[in-house]
């Protein structure tokens, strides 16, 4: 008897980031769930950095790509933000939402968000920044050590410190942070219509989204569940098993 087809699964990086930081959650997900992890505008070769809506197009394309009517929808970090005005602007195309470490709310900017924000801040600091990391990071040593202190495999270490030496990364870097600072007062506005059956997962030591936005973030949107796991904000890295649980569980309905 032939099984039905089951939705995809859509995985949405943070910033900076990549298609690559979700493999220990595609691996943890097992090989019977489609799993599509997609680099978003800017961060993909030869692509441009856009808003919150180019965003959403870019995921939509990629389902209709792959002939997915709907997946559930997961993002991480800004990603989050993303996958949430995908939720309210295609609520058709949206099984579940699964927000990780979510900054979807204003409440999730701390000041120097808004500092880097500003017209070639970003650039500046960023880009010195990200070129050091990936510097360092070319040294299998450094690799080694650093993956074994962050518990996070050093393939991605490699993978990241290679896209971040590019000028581009850092231009998509300072443009995710105008976006970020312009657009999530509209989302905000927008997170009452989200019908998707929602699940919030937050590190209970995240120095980089606090727990708080997260917590008003499920205020915001319609029965959504909170889950607080411990640990920080690379969840997709140090808690990849158990943000695969939760993903499994919205996919059945059982979140």
């Amino acid at each position: 008897m032939t099984q039905p087809r089951r939705d995809p699964v859509l995985l949405l990086h943070g910033q900076p980031g990549g298609a690559h930081d979700w493999q220990r959650v595609r691996t943890a997900l097992g090989s019977d769930v489609t799993a599509l992890a997609i680099d978003r505008p800017g961060w993909r070769a030869g692509s441009t950095p856009t808003d919150l809506a180019g965003n959403v197009a870019a995921a939509v394309a990629e389902l209709d790509d792959h002939g997915a009517r709907q997946a559930t929808v997961v993002g991480h970090s800004l990603g989050a933000a993303v996958a949430a005005w995908l939720a309210a602007e295609h609520p058709d195309r949206v099984h579940a939402l699964v927000l990780a470490a979510p900054a979807a709310t204003c409440g999730s900017l701390v000041p120097l968000d808004y500092w880097l924000a500003r017209p070639l801040a970003g650039e500046l600091v960023g880009a010195p920044v990200m070129a050091g990391v990936s510097l360092a990071l070319a040294s299998a040593g450094v690799r080694r050590r650093l993956a074994g202190l962050l518990d996070v495999d050093e393939d991605y270490l490699h993978d990241a410190a290679r896209g971040w030496r590019q000028p581009a990364a850092w231009r998509a870097f300072a443009a995710d942070q105008r976006m970020l600072v312009r657009d999530l007062p509209a989302l905000e506005g927008r997170l009452g219509s989200i019908r998707a059956p929602t699940t919030i997962v937050a590190g209970s030591a995240d120095r980089i989204v606090p727990l708080s936005s997260a917590r008003e973030l499920q205020d915001a949107i319609p029965g959504a569940q909170l889950r607080v796991l411990p640990g920080g904000h690379l969840l997709t890295q140090r808690r990849a098993e158990d943000l695969a649980r939760i993903i499994r569980a919205s996919m059945n309905g059982r979140a």
